[in-house]
C-alpha cells in the first residue's frame, strides 16, 4: 500500500545529478523502514521547454497538487531563451500551492572547511510576499518603471502572510530549544516591518513556552559571523531571509551545504536546496549532493510527521545518520568540502551506510 507520492522535478543542469542521487539515498532509507513511496517523474524547465514548448507543460501544477510533496532541482532560467514558453516555473510553484514558508538550517559538519564547528540554526524565511517583483502580486509585477530614469520596486506585507510564517517558524522553535529571533528594519520601514514584528508577537501569544526576541537585520548580518551559536531559530521577511541565508551558508561551507524546504498549510511541501544550477559543472559529476538529499531527507521528515507516519519518521533518522557518517571522512565526500570523491561516490557512501545502521 503506497503511503506516500513524491513528485520528481530535476530542473536544470545539476539537477540532473543531484536530484536522482537524492531519490536513490531516500529510496534505500524507505526500503529500510518499509515505507511505501510512489515516486512520479514530471517534466519541468529545460528539459520540459524543448519536449513540450514550455518549461511548465500544462497539467503539470493539476497533477503535482494531487500528490503529498515534491523535489525541486535547481532552476538555471537566466539561459532560458526569450519566448513565451521560458518561464521561471520555481516561484511558480511556490505561490501556486502558497508554500508561503521557506526553511533553511544552517549546521556545521567537522572537517569541512567550516568557519565554526558549533553551528546550528535554522532561518525560516516568508516565502510568497517582499520585494520579489514575481510573488508579491496576483497580475503584473510589483516593479515598474514610469519614465526612462525612474524604477519603482513595491514590498508587500501583509498580516496573514506575516502570521502565517510566524506560526511556522515558533513550531520549529518549540521544537528545538524554544527561543526564536524576529529579524527586521522596523527603524526604517516601520509600516512594512513593523506589522511583520506586530504579526510575529500576536502569533507567539499561543506559544507561551516559546522566548521571542528581535534583532534589526543590519546588526544579526554582523552576529550571524561574530556569534552564530547565539541564535537557534530565525524568523524573517523574504529578501532578508534570501540574503541572510546565504550568508549563513558560507559559515558552514558553501551552498552545496545549504538545504531548504519550502512548507504550506495541509501538509504539503516541496525539497529544494537553495543553491543554483551551476551549469559551468553540470555533467562533470562533482557537484555536492549534500544539499539536495538534506533537503529531501527534511521533506521525509516533514510528511511524517504532518501524516502520522512512524516509517518516514524512522527512514529520515536514517538518512540523518547516514549523511552526517558520509560527511565525516574526505574519501566520501565531494571535493568543495574538502573531500576526494565526486557525486556519484558521496551518494554511494550514504546508501551504503543507511544499508549498515
Amino acid at each position: 500500500m503506497t503511503q506516500l507520492t513524491i513528485g520528481i522535478l530535476n530542473g536544470d543542469d545539476i539537477g540532473h545529478e543531484i536530484v536522482p542521487a537524492a531519490v536513490e539515498v531516500t529510496r534505500a532509507a524507505a526500503a529500510k523502514h518499509g515505507l511505501a513511496i510512489d515516486w512520479r517523474p514530471m517534466p519541468i524547465g529545460r528539459a520540459a521547454l524543448d519536449s513540450h514548448s514550455t518549461t511548465m507543460p500544462e497539467g503539470t501544477l493539476e497533477t503535482l497538487a494531487t500528490f503529498d510533496g515534491f523535489i525541486l532541482g535547481p532552476i538555471g532560467h537566466q539561459a532560458y531563451p526569450k519566448g513565451p514558453g521560458a518561464i521561471n516555473p520555481h516561484p511558480i510553484l511556490r505561490k501556486h500551492f502558497d508554500l508561503f514558508a521557506n526553511v533553511r538550517p544552517t549546521r556545521s559538519y567537522p572537517g569541512i572547511g567550516c568557519i565554526y564547528d558549533d553551528v546550528d540554526l535554522v532561518i525560516v524565511r516568508e516565502n510568497n510576499e517582499g520585494f520579489q517583483p514575481d510573488r508579491n502580486v496576483v497580475m503584473g509585477s510589483g516593479e515598474f518603471r514610469p519614465n526612462d530614469d525612474l524604477t519603482i520596486s513595491v514590498r508587500v506585507i501583509s498580516r496573514k502572510g506575516s502570521r502565517k510564517v510566524a506560526r511556522a517558524a515558533l513550531d520549529i522553535a518549540r521544537s528545538r530549544s524554544k527561543r526564536l529571533t524576529l529579524v527586521h528594519k522596523n527603524t526604517v520601514f516601520k509600516l512594512g516591518c513593523g506589522m511583520f514584528v506586530e504579526s510575529c508577537y500576536e502569533a507567539a501569544k499561543d506559544y507561551p513556552d516559546v522566548t521571542v526576541d528581535e534583532v534589526i537585520v543590519d546588526t544579526f548580518a554582523m552576529r550571524l559571523i561574530r556569534d552564530p551559536q547565539s541564535f537557534d531559530t530565525v524568523v524573517t521577511t523574504n529578501m532578508f531571509g534570501d540574503i541572510l541565508t546565504d550568508e549563513a551558508a558560507g559559515l558552514v561551507g558553501g551552498l552545496g551545504m545549504a538545504p531548504g524546504l519550502c512548507i504550506g498549510e495541509g501538509g504539503l511541501a516541496m525539497a529544494q536546496a537553495t543553491h543554483g544550477s551551476a551549469p559551468d559543472i553540470a555533467g562533470k559529476g562533482i557537484a555536492n549532493p549534500y544539499a539536495m538529499i538534506e533537503s529531501t531527507r527534511m521533506l521525509i521528515e516533514h510528511l511524517g510527521r504532518v501524516r502520522n507516519l512512524p516509517q518516514a519518521l524512522a527512514a529520515a533518522r536514517s538518512m540523518e545518520t547516514a549523511i552526517t557518517s558520509a560527511l565525516s571522512a574526505p574519501e566520501t565526500r565531494t571535493r568543495d568540502i574538502r573531500g576526494t570523491t565526486g557525486t556519484k561516490g558521496m551518494t554511494e557512501a550514504i546508501v551504503r551506510a543507511i544499508g549498515q545502521s
